[in-house]
């Protein structure tokens, strides 16, 4: 997909990946780019810096991510490519609360079951489209220190692949952006971005470009750090040597947890 002339929808725009994807497109040439995030002052101000709209809206609420597809529609056309970005990080494992699981997965996993919800049918009708879901590089290995945004992430995927298989024939385009560590209101106070960080911390403008060259590509898995495609691989090839160095990982940088 190239970006010229498209309209596009971006979740969690207002900081981080989010806003520098939406700073990227339009300097693509996106004819028109919605900012959405549950910090609206923040998304209008991106909006405004971009020429863009602004909408605040908790991506996890079905119903308000189906008016949010409907209003753009009827404002700016068809949705081209809708980045369902957004998303939260919780510390911990099975001890964590059920609220907190609860939260998560609403914003991990069924923000981009809404949003496909609300977008396929138009672009089902249309025969063509594009979702590009954040999935993170935990969604295809793991994440030391937070079984809730491992488990998550990995749903995130397993959905954008279901995504890909079902509906490729129909002329959807699924995307699933998977980066380690990137310099974001996520990583800050991690030194160095932690284990995510061991092969070095991204800009969030690195992100975009090789987010952009992913989608132009129409890349399943855009991995803006290359170093996930071989342990992704070395994962597949022999799992039990992959959970024996990931134990190493956890012996180095993680706490086992209270597992209560």
């Amino acid at each position: 997909m190239e970006l010229a002339g498209r309209n596009v929808v971006v979740t969690g725009g207002a900081h981080g990946i989010g806003r520098a994807l939406c700073e990227r497109f339009v300097r693509e040439g996106a004819a028109h780019v919605t900012v959405v995030d549950l910090d609206g002052v923040g998304a209008r101000a991106v909006a405004e810096a971009i020429g863009g709209t602004a909408r605040a809206l908790d991506v996890g609420d079905r119903d308000a991510m189906v008016a949010l597809v409907r209003e753009v529609e009827a404002a700016e056309g068809p949705i081209d490519l809708f980045v369902s970005n957004a998303g939260i990080l919780i510390e911990g494992g099975p001890e964590v609360g059920v609220d907190a699981w609860e939260r998560i997965y609403r914003i991990n996993v069924l923000a981009h079951v809404h949003a496909a919800h609300a977008v396929l049918p138009s672009m089902l009708a249309r025969g063509e489209g594009y979702l590009l879901n954040t999935c993170s590089a935990a969604g295809l290995l793991s994440q030391i220190g937070s079984a809730p945004y491992a488990v998550t992430k990995h749903a995130a995927v397993g959905f954008a692949e279901w995504l890909a298989i079902t509906y490729g024939d129909r002329g959807i385009k699924v995307s699933a952006l998977c980066p380690q560590a990137v310099r974001t209101n996520m990583t800050a106070g991690i030194e160095n971005g932690g284990v995510a960080g061991l092969d070095g911390m991204l800009e969030p403008d690195d992100l975009a470009e090789a987010t952009v060259e992913g989608l132009r590509a129409e890349q399943f898995l855009i991995l803006p750090h290359p170093s996930v495609r071989t342990y992704y691989a070395r994962k597949g090839q022999d799992i039990d040597r992959w959970i024996a160095g990931m134990r190493r990982l956890q012996a180095r940088f993680g706490d086992p947890g209270g597992g209560g």
